[in-house]
């Protein structure tokens, strides 16, 4: 793990970015199934951070302006219940309206936002540091998808709160978010809590606005992969050869985004040449749609129990607060 002091006042950063050898060969593993599939963390370098808030600003994405509105209305309650003096550990930075109003309510000793994008993460870091110069801020470019190896004074902090906002568990499989609630549970040690934001089922007709948006920013965020992969990997993807498409499939309860190739056409990364059909898919990302039954049931099988669920008068989306147990 590399660690950075030469930043502004109140920023620490702790680096544990993976190598481009484990970005290769995991792309070239996902590239090698029948359906093929890219890492969904992939869409995240600057531009893919900037694109994502601007889909939150969507009128047909509910999920961000549901989120903040219940954060509006239970911020105390939940910083009643998880007291004062904690670390907050955000998976996924954030400079936005959610992390701020989590902010205002705690005002925790310490802020830890964690990202894979660097270059984002310092700009959201330094954004907060301008509006709230009490806060002490210790970043983390990681990969929260893997386990965390925290620097010993974070360890060693008895009162954590991880938050998960924007329902990004659910890009995971089922087993994916299994192993990813146990890992969360031993980064932040018994007593402490976790906040998680979570999209509930629903009709498909919402859910298939939501993911295909009418002005593309959408499709734009999708095909970004691609740019962020050429540049990593020197890889040699047109995005105008291929089109956007949300998939609702409510037989696993998910949303799938693809990028459907227009041509048959060969790519090349990494050293490697991979062939496309016209119509054939690279299957980008999966959004998983919970029901608080299930979430019972992960939360026990990862020791924590769930002290709380704030949901919107609609049933929409949820706020789960659970505690290690």
């Amino acid at each position: 793990m590399k660690l950075n002091q030469n930043l502004p006042q109140g920023l620490q950063l702790f680096d544990d970015r993976p190598a481009a050898a484990d970005i290769k060969s995991e792309v070239l593993e996902g590239l090698a199934k029948p359906q093929k599939t890219l890492p969904a963390k992939y869409f995240y370098d600057e531009r893919g951070s900037r694109l994502f808030e601007a889909i939150t600003q969507l009128p047909e994405y509910y999920l961000t302006r549901t989120e903040i509105g219940l954060l509006r209305q239970y911020g105390q309650d939940i910083a009643r219940r998880v007291g004062q003096g904690a670390v907050l550990m955000e998976y996924g930075s954030g400079a936005s309206v959610k992390i701020r109003l989590l902010l205002e309510a705690l005002r925790p000793d310490c802020y830890v936002p964690m990202d894979i994008s660097r270059d984002f993460l310092i700009a959201s870091a330094n954004k907060l540091l301008d509006d709230y110069p009490w806060l002490s801020i210790y970043a983390g470019c990681v990969d929260y998808s893997q386990p965390l190896e925290l620097p010993q004074t974070l360890e060693q902090a008895s009162n954590k709160l991880g938050f998960f906002p924007g329902s990004s568990m659910g890009n995971f499989t089922p087993a994916e978010a299994q192993a990813f609630l146990r890992r969360v549970r031993q980064t932040l040690g018994d007593g402490s809590h976790f906040l998680l934001g979570v999209d509930l089922d629903k009709d498909s007709d919402i859910l298939q606005a939501a993911y295909q948006d009418s002005q593309g920013v959408t499709a734009a965020f999708n095909k970004n992969i691609l740019r962020h992969l050429n540049r990593t990997l020197r890889a040699s993807f047109d995005e105008s050869l291929f089109d956007h498409q949300a998939r609702v499939n409510k037989s696993c309860s998910r949303v799938e985004m693809h990028l459907v190739s227009r041509i048959d056409q060969m790519i090349h990364i990494a050293g490697t040449t991979l062939v496309l059909r016209r119509g054939e898919s690279l299957h980008t990302e999966n959004s998983y749609k919970y029901h608080t039954e299930s979430l019972n049931w992960m939360a026990r099988q990862a020791d924590f129990n769930i002290e709380q669920v704030w949901q919107d008068p609609r049933g929409y989306y949820a706020l789960v607060l659970m505690k290690a147990v």
